[in-house]
């Protein structure tokens, strides 16, 4: 077991050749985001499961209140992110620019998973296969467009 300090908690993690293979949805709820340079894009508010295909379909990340944006949620593919183990952190390959005209919903508004061309539209502009189709069980860090 290794020890991974989460905002607000301390978790145990199962892990295999020192990395992280097991963490549960809420230890990873509030983990920061940060984009390649470093500069910080915001936190992970929520992950969302398919719950018929028994994958993570997002993660929900929240940085409006850095842009001056209330209440505007993004919908991030987990593929498209890639967890810092030293640092308990995501890393994602677009800067705030791109984020600022990311597909985003209200908090009171989620989207409709089932609508599978909402969903293409965020999986394409973050350039990740999406996790409905063929051989998209192997993540594909690094994808996206700067």
């Amino acid at each position: 077991m290794a020890t991974i300090k989460t905002p607000g908690s301390t978790i145990d993690a199962k892990t295999q050749g020192g990395s992280h293979h097991v963490l549960s949805c809420s230890a990873v709820t509030g983990f920061r985001v940060r984009d390649s340079q470093g500069d910080d894009l915001g936190t992970i508010k929520e992950i969302m499961i398919d719950m018929e295909q028994g994958r993570v379909a997002y993660a929900v990340l929240s940085f409006g209140a850095m842009l001056g944006v209330t209440d505007k949620l993004f919908a991030v593919p987990w593929s498209a992110l890639k967890m810092n183990q030293s640092t308990h952190e995501f890393m994602l390959h677009a800067d705030r620019r791109r984020l600022e005209s990311a597909p985003s919903f209200d908090k009171n508004h989620w989207p409709d998973m089932l609508d599978k061309a909402w969903c293409q539209q965020v999986y394409s502009y973050y350039g990740a296969t999406p996790y409905w189709q063929a051989g998209a069980e192997k993540i594909q860090h690094g994808g996206g467009h700067n």
